[in-house]
C-alpha cells in the first residue's frame, strides 16, 4: 500500500505580511522553521521511501528540516510549485483587491471563474499537480512518500481526491503551514485519512 503525506511549507515572511508569493519566494520565519522541526519529530517514526518537493526555497527548506539527518532521497518537481500569480506576486491581498477587484473576488469566492491576465488558473495548477502525483504512484507501489508543496496545490488535489469541482476549492479546512494531509492510495481511488492536520503544533502547546 502507498501512503502520501502531503505537507504545506512552513510560515514565511510574506505570509505574515499577507503578501502573495506564487512563484516568487520569501524566507521561512522562525515560527515556520520551528513548526517544521515539530513536524520532523512528529513524523520521525514514519519510514519514508522518498521525499518530493516543490523547487521553491520555502518548500525545500521545510522538506530538509522534516527529513533531518535521515537518509531519504529527495526529488524536486516543478509541477509541485505554487500557482503562478503573474502581476499579483509580491503584492498584498489588500493591494490586489484595489487594482484587480473582479479577479480578486473570483479568486476567493468563485475560483472556477478566476481567469488571470497573466499566470495560471486553478485548473492549470490541478492538472500539473495530478500529473506529478500520478508519476509518483507509477514509480512507488508501496511505502510512504512525503510531498512538500503549497496551499493552493494542496487544495486543488483535495477537491480532485474528493471528486469535487474547482468551485468547491475553499470549502476544505484551512491549510496551515506544515499541515499534513495523509492520503492512502488504492486502485482507482484515494482515501483521505487526515486533512490539513496540525496536531504536531498542538503537541507543543500541551507540553
Amino acid at each position: 500500500m502507498l501512503t502520501l503525506y502531503v505537507v504545506r511549507h512552513g510560515e514565511t515572511k510574506w505570509n505574515t505580511e499577507r503578501r502573495m508569493q506564487g512563484w516568487q519566494d520569501s524566507p521561512l520565519t522562525e515560527k515556520g522553521k520551528n513548526d517544521a522541526r515539530l513536524l520532523h519529530h512528529h513524523l520521525a517514526s514514519v519510514p519514508f521511501v522518498a521525499i518530493y518537493s516543490s523547487p521553491s526555497e520555502r518548500t525545500k527548506e521545510t522538506a530538509k528540516i522534516i527529513r533531518g539527518d535521515r537518509d531519504i532521497p529527495m526529488y524536486f518537481d516543478e509541477r509541485l510549485r505554487e500557482i503562478h500569480l503573474g502581476d499579483w506576486e509580491g503584492k498584498t491581498i489588500d493591494e490586489i483587491a484595489e487594482i484587480d477587484q473582479q479577479n480578486h473576488y473570483h479568486f476567493y469566492h468563485a475560483p472556477h471563474l478566476y481567469q488571470p491576465l497573466r499566470g495560471e488558473t486553478f485548473g492549470d495548477v490541478q492538472q500539473r499537480a495530478i500529473a506529478a502525483i500520478e508519476q509518483m504512484i507509477h514509480q512507488h507501489h508501496e511505502g510512504n512518500l512525503l510531498v512538500v508543496t503549497h496551499g493552493v496545490v494542496i487544495r486543488t488535489l483535495l477537491v480532485y481526491w474528493k471528486q469535487q469541482s474547482i468551485e468547491r476549492l475553499w470549502d476544505s479546512p484551512r491549510v496551515y503551514g506544515t499541515s499534513v494531509t495523509k492520503v492512502r492510495v488504492q486502485p482507482e481511488k484515494f482515501i483521505i485519512e487526515l486533512e490539513a492536520d496540525i496536531s504536531h503544533l498542538k503537541e507543543e502547546v500541551n507540553q
